[in-house]
């Protein structure tokens, strides 16, 4: 077996991808999209044409209910694809604010309704700010299921499982970006690769938390930047992985074995947390790395929104 088959026995393999052409060849059960990913494709001329006629069709409408006529668009195509869901993100400005969050995943979901998809098969991604997290408690509460994003530490992690959210993405790679950054030139690549890579260790710290204690939210580990710490996750639930990724397990026929078990999490000792609003943001302000990739991947996202909006005003 290729290494991507080899992981395929012990994880969801999930494509993280706008350019849905590319999913044929990899099977992927689920696929996960973000406004930078959609930028990125309707950029490109093989994609711009489902720009070009979601706009002409919601000439009429406001910029924002067009930007999310787009994201749906592209979803369906996705789900034309894969026999799971699909993750469309909420837009990232509204991180802040609980009640124009929850009114956007609701409006997304309604669109994916009308146009004949169950609410079952979509995801709304939501940035893990205490704030987003409360909107996915309320969103869940009446049947829509959430992917928190943009997640970076355990704190984070359990404040989406006591408000019930579906599914988290624990971020690898950005964490691994920020130790290598603040390292400088004593980081050692060889000493901290595989399961001695910082975001291995935060999205293994949190999946042993999750099935120590039983809880239903999936992980998805997310945001890869080699191969090596997708195989030092294999067992995790799910792995969003990009095409350029998915491609190089497919060419690699090297042992994946499985890193993951679930009967070590539930015999690994581990102390129970929980987290009032203040006790929450008094952790995630304690984590450096954690407070500042997540205030960077709500900014960079937020400048993807606003070129996708340019975009669209353009065309108008």
């Amino acid at each position: 077996m290729n290494q991507l088959d080899q992981l395929k026995q012990y994880t969801t393999v999930v494509a993280d991808t706008g350019q849905f052409r590319e999913l044929v060849r990899f099977a992927p059960r689920d696929a996960t999209t973000n406004p930078s990913l959609i930028l990125k494709a309707v950029q490109d001329p093989a994609y711009a044409p489902l720009l070009d006629e979601t706009v002409a069709a919601c000439r009429r409408k406001p910029t924002e209910a067009i930007v999310d006529a787009v994201l749906v668009r592209f979803g369906l195509e996705i789900l034309n694809l894969v026999p799971g869901r699909v993750s469309t993100e909420v837009d990232a400005r509204l991180s802040f604010d609980t009640a124009a969050t929850i009114a956007r995943a609701q409006r997304l979901v309604t669109l994916y309704e009308r146009a004949g998809v169950a609410r079952e098969r979509v995801l709304i991604k939501i940035a893990a700010t205490w704030e987003g997290i409360q909107a996915a408690r309320a969103l869940e509460h009446d049947g829509i299921h959430c992917n928190l994003t943009l997640l970076f530490s355990l704190p984070q992690a359990v404040a989406c499982a006591d408000a019930g959210v579906t599914l988290i993405s624990p971020f690898v790679g950005r964490i691994y970006d920020w130790h290598k950054k603040a390292a400088g030139a004593a980081w050692d690549e060889a000493a901290h690769a595989g399961e001695h890579d910082p975001g291995v260790q935060s999205v293994t710290r949190i999946w042993t938390y999750y099935r120590h204690f039983g809880i239903d939210t999936e992980v998805m580990g997310a945001s890869f930047r080699n191969v090596g710490q997708i195989a030092a996750l294999a067992g995790c639930d799910l792995l969003t992985i990009s095409p350029e990724l998915l491609a190089q397990l497919q060419a690699s026929e090297a042992p994946l074995p499985r890193r993951l078990d679930p009967e070590v999490a539930r015999r690994t000792p581990v102390h129970a947390l929980t987290f009032n609003e203040p006790a929450f943001r008094w952790a995630l302000n304690a984590d450096p790395m954690a407070c500042d990739k997540l205030a960077e991947g709500i900014r960079l996202f937020a400048a993807d929104a606003a070129r996708l909006d340019a975009l669209i005003e353009a065309r108008r």
